[in-house]
């Protein structure tokens, strides 16, 4: 049998073959056994999913296994979480090319670190959800048992009979986790032991900036990395520990962390757009919603499903627990399901419209400013501890994702090109397609960014690249700890992919943005007031306001009074 169709709309076309030799997909292409073969060609969708997707979705669906136990090569649901994913999962699942050599006579001069906390409990929000989740699938066991069929509860697995949230009760939520801590704490030893001759200065706030947001655990990060990469340099307790300076900025006031918080036009786009997303992930819930009725003979909802869903994600990322909820959900419905989870990360934090990026120009400020006063630092020969040689940085993933968007990683083919020229980029493609878009990378929990700023010998690492001039400071990316290559247009000034000049990073990579202005672009035009009688109240307070100020005094707002804690 053969079916085919094209979705004119999404330039879509799709093909779908039924043989008698019946085989499955894995994500990537590569197939084994099963009982179809389907044939799966499709650009990615630019708006809502036609529903004459329907028909594939559930085809491949249908065709994949349930997942077996975890080993060597086979199928890990905990790598599939977006981002819920705990970060040593993410590191894991990375593949790497060979590490690239630092060239000759090069050393590390600053790092700048961006970085997401750590593993957290569920939000408050979140806690609700799942005791609501409890309540429903009572309710389903017990529709269940009063219907016709006296067989309608084998099929459903024990776990769900009378189940009960970990988080039940808790009226707080969103906090780090002992893992998240664990996170933070290895990453800086890591961090440490991997740039030695940059953290072996005697501590001081000045030399090693730490600042964070005022959300606690993003605090509590930095907190947990400040410790692993002091830990032996003091003299408190066993451990030989030294306190350390932790900054940060007032929530409504920080816009280099947290600028989403205060750029009224991203909050506008993300109002308006949040609906379209769910229409966009609709099909797929539907379908797995109808597959896990058929399964396991319980009227779910596409509420169920998304709810069961976020259980998984709980489960395995916080509680190492992969044969509950996640064991509800078959090999490509994880697959599925991670995709609405990376296309929600895309459209609302990413290169799903350029405002999501566009309004982490402070932060991306920042960091050439730490670079730039490094390189001045060094040409005139300040001596070792007298300037900044880190700036570490501990925020949220709609801090790293823009950041991310701003250096241009994570791009399908000739992208990094389009946002440049602010032209929209497609979602990311639906499995089995592979994708460099995936949430469990960009942004897994502890998921950060380091730019390493290196000051080599009067020669550059390609002089045939340089024009003739003598680029003595080279910009390296790390992603999650991993060296990744400049996006294709940085790479005309660099002779090795891994290590970009500092002056051509500036010029291709950061210049294109600067072009804006964070105010500009953030700030939505208020209404113009309409025009009343003032009252006799404010006649007279403004009479005494003139009266004070002839006299020399001055009205004090509560923006320009500075107070230190």
């Amino acid at each position: 049998m053969l079916c085919c169709f094209e979705a004119y709309d999404y330039r879509a076309q799709i093909r779908c073959v039924s043989t008698g030799t019946l085989t499955s997909w894995k994500e990537g292409g590569k197939s084994t056994k099963s009982r179809r073969r389907i044939e799966f060609a499709m650009a990615a969708p630019r708006a809502l999913l036609p529903q004459l997707l329907l028909l594939v979705v559930a085809a491949l669906v249908a065709a994949a296994p349930v997942p077996r136990a975890s080993g060597a090569g086979q199928f890990d649901v905990r790598r599939h979480l977006s981002t819920v994913t705990r970060y040593d999962v993410a590191r894991g699942s990375t593949s790497v090319d060979s590490m690239p050599r630092i060239p000759d006579g090069c050393r590390v001069i600053h790092l700048n670190l961006v970085a997401r906390h750590g593993t957290r409990a569920p939000t408050k929000k979140r806690i609700k959800e799942l005791d609501r989740l409890a309540i429903r699938l009572g309710a389903l066991i017990n529709e269940a048992k009063q219907g016709l069929k006296s067989d309608s509860l084998k099929k459903v697995p024990s776990w769900i009979k009378g189940w009960e949230s970990r988080w039940k009760g808790r009226t707080k939520g969103g906090e780090l986790t002992s893992e998240g801590e664990e996170e933070l704490y290895n990453l800086a030893t890591r961090v440490k032991e991997r740039f030695q001759d940059l953290f072996d200065d005697e501590y001081h706030p000045d030399v090693y900036s730490i600042r964070t947001t005022q959300v606690s655990r993003a605090s509590a990060s930095a907190v947990a990395f400040g410790l692993g990469l002091l830990s032996g340099k003091g003299k408190l307790g066993p451990g030989k520990n030294r306190a350390f300076s932790v900054l940060s900025e007032s929530r409504a006031s920080d816009i280099c962390l947290r600028f989403f918080d205060s750029c009224e036009t991203y909050k506008a786009y993300r109002k308006r757009k949040e609906p379209d997303v769910e229409k966009e992930k609709e099909p797929i819930l539907e379908h797995v919603t109808a597959a896990l009725v058929n399964r396991y003979h319980l009227n779910f909802t596409t509420q169920d499903v998304s709810s069961l869903w976020f259980l998984c994600k709980q489960e395995a990322s916080l509680l190492n627990i992969t044969n509950q909820a996640c064991g509800l959900f078959n090999e490509a419905e994880v697959y599925f399901l991670e995709w609405t989870d990376d296309l929600e990360g895309f459209v609302l934090k990413g290169y799903g419209e350029s405002i999501n990026y566009r309004m982490g120009l402070p932060l991306l400020k920042d960091v050439v400013q730490s670079m730039e006063e490094a390189i001045i630092a060094k040409e005139e020969n300040h001596p070792d501890g007298t300037y900044e040689k880190a700036r570490l940085r501990f925020a949220h993933a709609e801090t790293v994702v823009p950041f991310s968007c701003l250096l241009g990683l994570f791009l399908e083919g000739p992208d990094f090109e389009k946002i440049q020229r602010e032209e929209a980029l497609d979602v990311p493609p639906m499995p089995p397609q592979g994708r460099n878009w995936k949430g469990s990378v960009v942004a897994p929990f502890a998921g950060n960014n380091m730019l390493v700023l290196y000051q080599c010998p009067g020669k550059t690492l390609d002089a045939s690249t340089s024009g003739g001039q003598n680029n003595l400071y080279f910009v390296q990316v790390l992603h999650n700890e991993i060296p990744v290559s400049m996006p294709t247009i940085c790479m005309q000034g660099c002779g090795n992919k891994y290590f970009c000049p500092f002056e051509e990073f500036k010029e291709r990579i950061v210049k294109p943005h600067l072009k804006h202005d964070y105010n500009m672009i953030c700030k939505i035009n208020p209404p113009v007031a309409s025009k009343e009688p003032a009252s006799f109240t404010t006649k007279v307070s403004s009479f005494l306001v003139g009266l004070f100020s002839q006299k020399g005094y001055r009205d004090v707002s509560a923006e320009s009074v500075k107070t230190e804690l």
